[in-house]
């Protein structure tokens, strides 16, 4: 061994050797492979090796900017290595949508790092397709229906423990925290395991996980993939943890017997190992609560905001009680748990307007899918291409804020949805917020459902209003920044005030 090191030590053509390795291997690691000549034009502003930065500093105005810059619309850049072309619009709207080839999974969770890293030792396309398979037979009206109960109960009691509080302190209390909360265990309930939904403390260590793993995504890590930094390791940490939790749950119930009704013992019963029902209810989890949590809590804000499309809001939850009133002594309450699921799907449209006004002026950022095929994929009838290996964005304001579809797009305004008007016909594909063709949502039915439980409910029980984080009434939402990469709070500290109904 000495000898070898005093070699090494005297030997100047190894140090070059070693040198021109780590030269040539960091080189393979971090080079731009080449458009092919038809892929949309290529952005000017970008960086050797790391790429358009400014689509992760100003989203909106770097794909704004860059669509007005080219002929069709569409445009291509690199993220880190990664190609990207961006998407503009119906032409690109149809094959960002309707094409087999481009994988919604695969975009999000390197372009968005929207996943925790956990490997079930299967490709990433015989995970999605899976996935997909089981989360649609898990979600089928069948199923979900045996727990529909305990959810309207799960809602009347937190909302019931929220008037309390907010007795004691002004009734000041932040939805995005209460009402995430609240989303975050009706999905418990469906998508994960009982035990966590019924135990306070395991339902908040299990979302301040979520929480960990959602805010330590790096752009960083997202241009160079292979480097591990801090908020990483944090963020392997966090799953680790979750899913050791899931893990010790699983095997308790196989330890005793015990059965409960949910995606775990859902997965059970269907003979799934350890490791893929715990990556099966990680995955859901996430994929329900990014935007679920965040859009509940900002439907409230919006109907405080609003008192218009609030009484409109109470006058239909007023109607289904009284519809659905089997006698005189029966509560608000007792009505509301006693629906059934095609009660929740029918009456209550209103409310499902809301919601999808909400999402239309609080999605940001941009949607993403990968080529997974062997070949480019054309863009419509552009004569473009989305290459091999490569990505596709579509930002969602090139058709959300788009006042030649939505009038006064930035207003609140519900009613654009009605037959009358149906602003989101007026082109094809002009509504982004729960997919199409291809990519629909597959856990769209299941979100209506919880958002139409919750909204009742809290209508039901209280009288509520805009506030500060002093109690002190304000007039208004702030703008929706529309920079942002994601779904989120506002930066502002947006309060409501809830007092029991009167």
């Amino acid at each position: 061994m000495t000898a070898v090191l005093d070699y090494l030590q005297w030997s100047p053509t190894v140090y070059c050797g070693i040198i021109a390795a780590l030269v040539l291997l960091l080189g393979r690691t971090v080079r731009q492979p080449p458009f092919p000549s038809n892929a949309p034009p290529l952005v000017t502003e970008s960086y050797p090796v790391l790429g358009a930065l400014r689509f992760f500093k100003s989203r909106k105005s770097f794909c704004q900017g860059s669509s007005a810059n080219t002929k069709t619309g569409n445009y291509s850049f690199y993220v880190g290595k990664h190609r990207v072309v961006g998407l503009s619009g119906i032409e690109g709207r149809k094959a960002f949508y309707g094409s087999k080839e481009l994988s919604m999974f695969e975009g999000y969770s390197v372009l968005l790092n929207a996943t925790p890293d956990i490997d079930t030792g299967d490709s990433a396309n015989q995970f999605v397709s899976w996935f997909n398979k089981t989360i649609s037979k898990l979600l089928r009206k069948e199923n979900f229906v045996k727990n529909l109960p305990i959810l309207v109960n799960d809602a009347t009691t937190a909302i019931g423990r929220l008037l309390d509080r907010c007795a004691k302190n002004r009734g000041v209390f932040d939805p995005f925290d209460d009402i995430n909360k609240l989303v975050y265990q009706l999905n418990m309930r469906t998508l994960g395991a009982t035990e966590i939904a019924e135990s306070s403390a395991l339902l908040d260590k299990s979302l301040h996980l979520v929480d960990e793993i959602n805010k330590n995504n790096s752009t960083v890590r997202i241009i160079f993939g292979w480097m591990i930094t801090p908020t990483h390791l944090r963020r392997l940490f966090a799953a680790g943890r979750l899913y050791l939790m899931f893990k010790k749950l699983e095997r308790d119930r196989r330890r005793t017997s015990r059965r409960e009704q949910d995606a775990m013992q859902f997965l059970m019963d269907e003979g799934e190992d350890t490791l893929k029902i715990v990556t099966f209810i990680v995955a859901s989890l996430f994929a329900s609560q990014l935007n679920s949590g965040v859009n509940a809590a900002w439907v409230l804000c919006r109907l405080a905001a609003d008192a218009g499309w609030a009484q409109r809001v109470r006058a239909e939850v007023d109607s289904a009680v009284a519809k659905h009133r089997t006698h005189p002594e029966q509560t608000a309450l007792d009505v509301l748990r006693e629906l059934t699921v095609d009660d929740w799907e029918s009456d209550f449209p209103t409310t499902n307007l809301c919601l999808q006004e909400s999402i239309r002026l609080q999605t940001v950022g941009a949607a993403f899918r990968k080529n997974m095929s062997r070949r480019d994929v054309p863009i419509g009838n552009t004569g473009e291409v989305v290459p091999k290996g490569g990505f596709a964005a579509l930002p969602i304001d090139d058709v959300h804020m788009n006042p030649d579809i939505y009038t006064n797009p930035s207003l609140f305004d519900p009613g654009r949805y009605l037959p009358d008007r149906a602003e989101d016909k007026k082109v094809p594909l002009a509504y982004g917020g729960w997919g199409h063709g291809r990519h629909v949502c597959l856990g769209m039915r299941f979100a209506k459902l919880e958002h139409a439980i919750i909204t009742a409910v809290f209508v039901a029980m209280c009288d509520f209003s805009l506030c500060d984080e002093n109690g002190r009434d304000i007039d208004g939402l702030p703008p929706v920044h529309r920079e942002k990469l994601v779904v989120s709070k506002p930066d502002e500290q947006i309060r409501l005030k809830c007092f029991a109904r009167r």
